[in-house]
């Protein structure tokens, strides 16, 4: 990812769209063949006289162009034929962020696969399911990274579109009018650079491209930072249910010899936000003056390369993670049992509700019985307390309770579940 924003890739890739423009012009008439054949056979460049020479003429693409020159020789005046500067910088880094996608794409793959094994490894664990940081109800841990993987799924899917979105070529000219070039020329050049052809140039590819590109980046991010939380939470001292790996010889803390602490999740939750600060500028980037202005150039230099590499970083990261994480179902478990079975008080209320009881009622009746649980901190069991309520046992029997504390009913549709998710049959 990295060589793929250097100098030398970004030069080469100007090259390619500079000689099939010139080929595509010589096809037409334009320009001499022989010109174009000179360009493929002796164009060169090197980065060190480039940056000599844009250092004199304060300009990229001229200093670029002139070093060429140097090497083609004549012919080279028939370079960039009514091109202007942004054919060549649009359309590079269109090129540039269809190739960066595709490496994300494999990433994503990467990452999937690796969820997905986990997932399938876990898929009747059993774990504590929380909502506000609180017991709720019994989940699995596969179904923990099931969630994970459909949502990754979806970003695979929006990164997709978003390579199809930005990976456009703009070979127009002068304000995009096709003045003084064959929109023909635009097509070859697409054609050979892997990229559509932008219908309406204005001169720039318009931003708003960018902007849903890097808005999708950010948005994978933000799944990024959701798992590593989650890891984060379950590795606590007081939960202990995940952590990740450490590793022969790893030191947690400088001071503290037992620690430790979740540092890969952490790093991740940072890079997230480095990913998700370069959309605010993409978004800015769109209201550009007129057919055009290079307020968007400076910001696409550090956003493109940053965004781009970080995520990739990160996206690797976490499938180390997730490939390594230590998994303790007997914690899990244990977490279950905490709170003398308060997880099942749903399943009482809904039995007291069948059995004719109002749900007002209901509910009165196992909230109390709950509350003292939760008072003793789950010293007290609430399968005991409601067969020793003379209101609830007037409503259910014994065995009927007793029935509402199975924890496998609450997996019962795993499978289906499962089956939504990785499209195989449950």
């Amino acid at each position: 990812m990295t060589a793929l924003w250097a100098p030398e890739a970004k030069f080469r890739i100007w090259f390619e769209i500079e000689a099939h423009a010139t080929d595509a012009l010589a096809e037409l008439g334009v320009v001499p063949k022989e010109a174009a054949a000179a360009i493929w056979e002796r164009g060169a460049f090197e980065v060190d006289r480039i940056d000599a020479i844009e250092a004199e003429v304060k300009h990229d693409v001229i200093a670029f162009l002139t070093n060429v020159a140097e090497h083609v020789g004549p012919e080279a005046r028939f370079m960039h034929q009514g091109m202007t500067s942004s054919d060549v910088l649009d359309t590079c880094l269109a090129v540039q962020l269809a190739r960066a996608t595709d490496i994300l794409l494999e990433d994503l793959d990467r990452l999937l696969e690796v969820i997905k094994r986990r997932a399938y490894e876990h898929k009747l664990t059993p774990t504590i399911g929380r909502s506000h940081g609180i017991h709720a109800e019994p989940v699995t841990f596969g179904l923990k990274l099931a969630q994970a993987y459909a949502e990754f799924a979806r970003n695979r899917d929006r990164l997709v579109a978003a390579r199809a979105d930005v990976a456009t070529c703009a070979i127009s000219g002068a304000v995009g009018t096709f003045a003084n070039i064959d929109p023909r020329v635009e097509a070859h050049v697409a054609d050979k650079m892997g990229l559509t052809v932008e219908p309406v140039s204005t001169q720039v590819i318009p931003r708003d491209r960018h902007a849903m590109y890097f808005a999708t980046l950010g948005v994978i991010a933000s799944s990024i930072e959701r798992l590593a939380t989650e890891i984060r939470h379950l590795q606590r001292t007081e939960v202990l249910e995940a952590e990740e790996y450490f590793s022969p010889g790893q030191k947690g803390s400088s001071a503290m010899p037992h620690k430790r602490n979740p540092v890969l999740t952490e790093n991740l939750t940072g890079l997230a936000r480095m990913v998700r600060g370069y959309v605010t500028p993409a978004l800015e980037n769109v209201a550009l003056w007129h057919e055009r202005d290079i307020s968007h150039s400076s910001v696409e230099r550090y956003i493109g390369p940053d965004a781009t590499i970080t995520l990739d970083f990160a996206l690797a990261r976490l499938t180390g993670v997730v490939d390594k994480l230590v998994v303790y179902p007997a914690r899990m478990q244990k977490n279950l049992d905490r709170m003398g079975g308060l997880v099942h008080s749903q399943r009482v209320l809904l039995a007291l509700t069948q059995a004719g009881v109002s749900r007002e009622d209901a509910y009165r009746l196992v909230q109390r019985n709950a509350m003292k649980v939760w008072d003793s901190d789950g010293e007290l069991s609430l399968l005991d307390l409601l067969k020793a309520d003379p209101e609830v046992t007037a409503a259910l029997g014994a065995q009927d309770i007793e029935e509402k504390f199975d924890l496998d009913y609450h997996f019962k549709h795993v499978d289906t579940i499962f089956a939504r998710v990785f499209g195989e049959a449950a």
